[in-house]
């Protein structure tokens, strides 16, 4: 049985994101990844990492898979307990749903931040949106103060 954890993060709410996975077999480690997704909320970078859990379990064939994650709200809404409010995390919602689908038995479970792998995804998206952060400052810098609140740019007081 496949077990993934996967954590999504952002710097700011909107802010820099990524996500991170963490794919187990029978316990073993077997595949990590984490992307950098630019500028949106916690939930659409926790969202794009279940999406990305899934997609890799279905590629490796998965029969069963678990997916650990430390967002009470999006394992909730898969659940089916919680409905999705939010406009921009709909199209998201309906895409884990229908990828989710194609597994025959597809679970999800939540954990705390501190618990299990969990920490290691958090570890690992942080480290992606660190290796980004040059690049993304130098495109803050470049657009003017309105601009930089709108995009999750970060702001020096009294600037």
């Amino acid at each position: 049985m496949f077990t993934v954890y996967s954590d999504g993060g952002s710097r700011g709410n909107p802010g820099k994101s990524a996500y991170a996975i963490v794919v187990t077999e029978d316990g073993e480690i077997i595949h990590e990844h984490a992307e950098f997704l630019g500028v949106h909320t916690n939930n659409y970078a926790e969202y794009r990492g279940l999406i990305a859990a899934i997609t890799k379990v279905i590629e490796l064939g998965a029969k069963e898979a678990e997916f650990v994650m430390d967002s009470e709200l999006v394992i909730k809404q898969m659940r089916g307990e919680y409905k999705v409010k939010s406009e921009s995390v709909r199209d998201l919602h309906e895409d884990a749903k229908a990828l989710a689908a194609q597994i025959p038995k597809a679970s999800y479970r939540n954990v705390r931040r501190s618990q299990e792998l969990i920490p290691r995804a958090d570890a690992l998206l942080n480290t992606e949106m660190d290796r980004h952060r040059s690049a993304f400052d130098g495109l803050c810098q470049s657009i003017d103060l309105d601009e930089r609140l709108l995009s999750g740019c970060h702001v020096a007081e009294g600037y």
